[in-house]
């Protein structure tokens, strides 16, 4: 299947490095033009380079006018945008010992709200049109706390209520939502943390699972399958069952 079909402009926030970059790679690869969003000249101007379908948009998504002008230059330059990957996130550990709510504004301030920020001009864009499809990029990290993740996991935990509010209503007014969950990936930012990783899968394949879950319109992709089980079960176990579990009691 040409997972591409559905799109012929695709815009992707945190296209710098890991899973963003391997999907515009990737939908380059199938012909469709990607307007790319990063604080990274040099990245953005790297992967024109290896595709010219590949068009860089330099931008910081904290910066909420920024990437409201961001969107409307994709869409005056490229026409009409299909496909919004809303990808930009970073991650900073953050336990009892080095409790920080800097850190914690700082995590929200992209992950959260730099979702937001992209969110509503194309959000906009699609309602007024009628169509399109918007992506958002939690982690299974959302699903229940983690160790060494008060700064990361509530701004997941974030994302996914927000897809949930807004799927309903975005539906009836024709434009498709997807949440993907990703558990452990081959990405710089996953390289940064000294943790465990169970069931960790090649960013290439992340890609590929991604792609083809959006282009079947499914509302969550999730995965890899085993990380999902676990997760997903966490959710449902008694507080003093996940507690005792993950020995933070």
């Amino acid at each position: 299947m040409d997972v591409a079909r559905p799109w012929k402009t695709v815009w992707i926030t945190g296209a710098s490095s890991g899973i963003g970059r391997e999907l515009a790679l990737r939908l380059a690869q199938r012909g469709v033009t990607v307007a790319t969003t990063a604080r990274s000249v040099e990245k953005l101007q790297e992967l024109h380079a290896q595709n010219p379908l590949i068009k860089p948009y330099p931008g910081d998504v904290t910066d909420a006018a920024g990437v409201a002008a961001t969107f409307a230059a994709v869409e005056r330059d490229l026409g009409p945008v299909d496909l919004a990957v809303l990808n930009a996130g970073i991650w900073k550990g953050m336990l009892i010992s080095d409790f920080s709510a800097e850190r914690g504004k700082q995590t929200m301030a992209v992950n959260y709200f730099g979702v937001l920020h992209a969110l509503e001009p194309a959000m906009a864009a699609f309602v007024a049109r009628g169509r399109g499809h918007l992506a958002i990029v939690s982690s299974v990290a959302g699903f229940r706390g983690m160790m060494k993740g008060a700064a990361y996991a509530p701004t997941k935990s974030a994302l996914i209520s927000l897809c949930e509010s807004l799927y309903p209503h975005l539906m009836r007014k024709g434009v498709k939502l997807t949440l993907i969950n990703p558990g452990y990936i081959e990405t710089p930012m996953t390289a940064s943390g000294n943790w465990p990783k169970p069931f960790i899968i090649p960013v290439e394949q992340a890609a590929e699972t991604i792609l083809s879950g959006l282009a079947k319109g499914k509302y969550e992709i999730v995965f890899p399958w085993r990380m999902a089980l676990v997760m997903k079960s966490l959710r449902i176990l008694p507080n003093w069952a996940f507690f005792r579990l993950i020995n933070i009691g």
